[in-house]
């Protein structure tokens, strides 16, 4: 296949594509209305295998039957909430849009390739599975890829996800902890009562202790915390009876994000005593890489993710840790790699954007590194 010609007739439709699935809005959680747009493209493109499962994942398959299957997802959700205004702005080469690049981008590319595929009768002689897959974002944790993982198991021998920059592959997790701790104290008038216990000075207390920890490191190991959202109280006068924050521990080490969970569990357990309740649920939980990790099979697809991305795009690519799909099949032992198959930037702001040319040097980016791992390379 000549992939400048690939790229060049397929430019057209992946810029529609891309417009059309931008302003469906598509929430973590909420993705229903762009999961049964991207069914309906799919079938329409003589895919008849295709299909949402109950976690709003969809979900098709190419090529011939195998006993191992090659994973290649882009997610379809967006940080944004659903009454964001997804104003689609095209100035030059550059397209700006709440969501644009993250995931949209890659969704929009992988998608077209998929479609050419099934219409030109072009058949991996390994069966390759195409998911976009829900719930990638901030607290959506992951859901949509835990459910192919649940799904099909150790069928799915490695992964490839389009989430990332043109100068970056993520083939390390960072996995994390997040919590909705509240406290509840008596509270009451700041006068007449002065004295009583005060919802918000046990929060104060508890992140004091947080932003005391000494993180954990064995050897190049990096392992964060951050105290990310409070909130809570009635009015000035008035002492607080329910406070609660968002918090959470990061590492992309196994044994120091087990270290950490010991030290914020600590933590909450001493902060009892100071209020009548206080109650702490776990809101996100993301692994990081098992000690069983494939490490040769690991190195294989990263070193061809890098010589595919870099060939393509010209740019030097650079290997970083991070939280993306990757960490569920990381956490089972299971290969996958996240690289780029589109360049954006302006991440999780309403100015995100993407670089409307860059969907051309994906779509050789993405049909090659197919193509590759269905033997027709």
């Amino acid at each position: 296949m000549n992939l400048e010609e690939f790229s060049n007739s397929l430019f057209d439709e992946v810029c529609l594509l891309h417009k059309e699935l931008c302003v469906i809005p598509a929430p973590s959680h909420f993705e229903d209305k762009r999961a049964e747009y991207i069914l309906n493209y799919l079938k329409d493109a003589g895919i008849n295998n295709a299909y949402i499962d109950k976690a709003k994942n969809v979900v098709c398959t190419l090529g011939e039957e195998s006993e191992k299957i090659a994973l290649f997802e882009a997610h379809s959700d967006t940080v944004f909430p659903m009454e964001t205004p997804l104003n689609y702005i095209v100035e030059d080469d550059i397209i700006k849009c709440p969501g644009a690049g993250d995931d949209t981008g890659s969704l929009a590319v992988m998608l077209c390739c998929v479609k050419y595929m099934a219409q030109n009768n072009i058949v991996p002689k390994k069966k390759i599975m195409f998911v976009a897959n829900s719930c990638e974002e901030g607290l959506g944790n992951l859901k949509g890829t835990r459910k192919i993982f649940k799904d099909y198991g150790n069928r799915i021998d490695r992964m490839y996800s389009f989430d990332s920059s043109f100068k970056k592959i993520v083939n390390k997790s960072v996995g994390s902890h997040r919590y909705e701790v509240t406290a509840i104290t008596e509270g009451g008038h700041s006068f007449g009562m002065f004295g009583n216990r005060n919802a918000i000075s046990v929060l104060a207390r508890i992140i004091n202790d947080i932003y005391s920890i000494e993180v954990p490191k064995i050897g190049n190991s990096k392992t964060t915390y951050n105290v990310g959202i409070i909130s809570g109280g009635t009015s000035v006068n008035t002492i607080a009876q329910s406070a609660s924050m968002l918090c959470e521990y990061r590492s992309d080490n196994v044994d120091c994000l087990a270290e950490m969970k010991n030290k914020f569990e600590n933590i909450f357990k001493n902060a009892e005593q100071l209020c009548i309740e206080l109650k702490v649920e776990l809101v996100g939980d993301r692994p990081c890489m098992s000690n069983s990790m494939d490490m040769d099979t690991l190195e294989k697809i990263t070193k061809k993710a890098i010589r595919i991305q870099s060939k393509h795009t010209n740019c030097a690519v650079e290997l970083d840790s991070g939280s993306t799909d990757c960490n569920i099949p990381h956490s089972l032992g299971i290969p996958a790699v996240a690289l780029s198959n589109c360049n954006w930037g302006g991440i999780h702001t309403t100015g995100e954007w993407i670089e409307k040319s860059s969907l051309k040097t994906g779509l050789k980016i993405t049909m090659e590194l197919i193509l590759e791992e269905g033997g027709l390379l």
